[in-house]
């Protein structure tokens, strides 16, 4: 990126857009008409998007797309999928979409054939985690593999659980995977109970191969094989037959001892939180197969060509992405739900917290000079129907606007029928899904007082009982949770944190945010082991609290 971004609030698009802001009044009951739902509703590969729930009408529709124009937008997508160094602050390129390229396409950056190396990977992969699901890849006493436990943290644990739950129905029966990642010992103490030593495989994902948090749970998961293996077990075959690497520093592989030959790597210009696609998806691959684990990055590519050849009033990403920048800097929303009517994705808002938070938590452009203007949405979520009986109390009566994403599927992964005491027969899906339809419904239309008098509610009730409605919603749906379906769900909401980030002049792809804890974890360390010297240096209230540990701690 040769020059700097365009700051939107000196665009003639954003003043047009506070002063629609401040004169807009939803009223979603008489806007929401069948020609403007067929106007606003959209397709994406397999994904049919509902967005005429949305507080916006056409003026404010044609605004965003200006803002999107005048802030260079298209430009940055277009230099993102050239391989230009868009993260400026790691000057790196910014390649997720190349891991799902097919084998046949071209794209060289830096001087590098992209697709080859991404390939070249792959079939290792493809070919490794094929010898562990025929039973060819033993452990050090010659028995089949039953367990994978995937340690990494961040990007390297977040996705492949996400994926691993979401593709339950995928995943090869006799073979099962855990994933560790916190640094607290209880996460791999839970996760290592009950596992049988000679039919559990690790995998150690980390780039660097350095990562504190990874790096402390391999050797915890290293020392408790070799204790609870046969006695007369080689350890270093031991090590090498139980442990695999995702990584590109192999002389500190090496030093673990796993064999180079068994750590895969992938390339700077992937960012963790964008990475469960290449070999930092292994575990899954394992779990669910190439094939399968081919279909999910067909679904990936799917999106990633819609988002770059789509016009943009029918592009999902960029038009979802502008509404949230609408919702964020103009009806002052804080927050974004995003709430999967299927129990499979019940991992999926804790994944886009990382993508979304991580990506677009910036105060200064990417050119260093600070933001005048909100960036960056709270993202969270639960299944529905769960979340129903816990928050959406807040989304329809409370006081803050929560923009809502709801993600269904036609066909469920259990087809399973309620016989009622009567000897009706029910199909639970489909109760389950009219709540879905239930849910966004309300939200828009809500309730009047009148309508809560006619149905003889007392009136000193009415209030309490009345909704106002207008609360937004996009409706997400598809044919049913396959590979390919969940990858699409994953790019569309990259590229939709990628267009945030750029209307926002942000580097979306570094995060130096997470840096100083880290580094301040270290050195705070020797105090919380009993050095008086570095306790000394620590602020009054670390003080205080380190001795309170010493005191407690038994």
């Amino acid at each position: 990126m040769t020059s700097g971004p365009v700051d939107p609030t000196t665009t003639g698009a954003w003043g047009r857009l506070t002063a629609l802001a401040e004169a807009y009044t939803p009223d979603l009951r008489s806007s929401v008409t069948a020609e403007w739902v067929e106007q606003q509703t959209l397709s994406a590969a397999d994904l049919h998007v509902d967005l005429s729930k949305n507080l916006f009408d056409a003026e404010v529709e044609a605004a965003l797309l200006a803002l999107a124009d005048e802030v260079g937008l298209f430009g940055h997508r277009d230099a993102m999928f050239a391989g230009e160094h868009i993260n400026v602050t790691e000057d790196r390129a910014v390649l997720h979409t190349a891991l799902r390229l097919p084998v046949d396409a071209s794209l060289h950056v830096d001087g590098q054939d992209v697709v080859a190396d991404v390939h070249e990977v792959l079939d290792r992969v493809y070919a490794f985690a094929e010898r562990v699901r025929s039973g060819e890849w033993t452990g050090v006493t010659g028995r089949r593999i039953e367990t994978v436990v995937n340690i990494g943290i961040g990007g390297s644990d977040l996705g492949p659980v996400m994926a691993y739950e979401a593709l339950e129905p995928y995943r090869q029966d006799g073979l099962a995977c855990r994933f560790i990642s916190n640094i607290d010992p209880t996460d791999a103490g839970q996760k290592l109970a009950g596992l049988d030593p000679e039919t559990t495989l690790f995998i150690v994902s980390s780039k660097t191969f350095g990562t504190l948090e990874t790096l402390t749970n391999a050797r915890l998961c290293k020392a408790w094989l070799l204790e609870h293996l046969p006695s007369d077990s080689d350890p270093a075959a031991a090590v090498a037959q139980h442990f695999v690497a995702v990584s590109t520093a192999l002389d500190k592989v090496a030093d673990f001892g796993i064999d180079p030959d068994n750590a895969f790597g992938f390339w700077d210009w992937v960012g963790g939180r964008y990475s469960m696609d290449s070999a930092i998806g292994l575990s899954l691959v394992i779990a669910i197969g190439p094939d399968h684990f081919a279909d999910l990055l067909a679904g990936f590519h799917a999106m990633d060509e819609h988002f770059r050849t789509a016009p943009a009033q029918d592009n999902v990403p960029i038009r979802m992405g502008l509404l949230n920048v609408w919702y964020t800097n103009f009806l002052d929303a804080h927050t974004h739900a995003v709430l999967p009517y299927a129990q499979l994705l019940h991992r999926f808002p804790a994944y886009l917290q990382q993508l979304t938070m991580e990506s677009n938590g910036k105060s200064v452009r990417w050119d260093g000079t600070a933001v005048g203007y909100d960036t960056g949405e709270v993202f969270w979520g639960e299944p529905g129907t769960n979340g129903q009986h816990a928050f959406y109390q807040l989304i329809h009566q409370g006081t803050r606007l929560v923009p809502a994403d709801f993600i269904a599927f036609a066909t469920p992964a259990y087809a399973l029928k309620d016989a009622t005491p009567e000897g009706q027969s029910t199909d639970v899906h489909e109760l389950f899904l009219a709540n879905f339809f239930a849910q966004t419904q309300a939200l828009a239309f809500g309730r009047t007082a009148d309508e809560v008098r006619a149905e003889g509610v007392a009136e000193e009730l009415v209030a309490a009982r009345t909704f106002p409605g207008n609360r937004p919603t996009t409706s997400i749906m598809a044919p049913a949770l396959t590979p390919g379906v969940l990858g699409q769900l994953i790019a569309l909401y990259e590229h939709i944190t990628f267009v945030e980030g750029a209307v926002w002049g942000i580097d979306s792809f570094d995060q130096w945010g997470v840096e100083l804890g880290k580094q301040l974890a270290q050195q705070v360390g020797p105090a919380v082991s009993g050095d008086p010297d570095v306790l000394d240096e620590q602020d009054p209230s670390t003080q205080s609290l380190i001795g309170y540990y010493r005191k407690q701690r038994r």
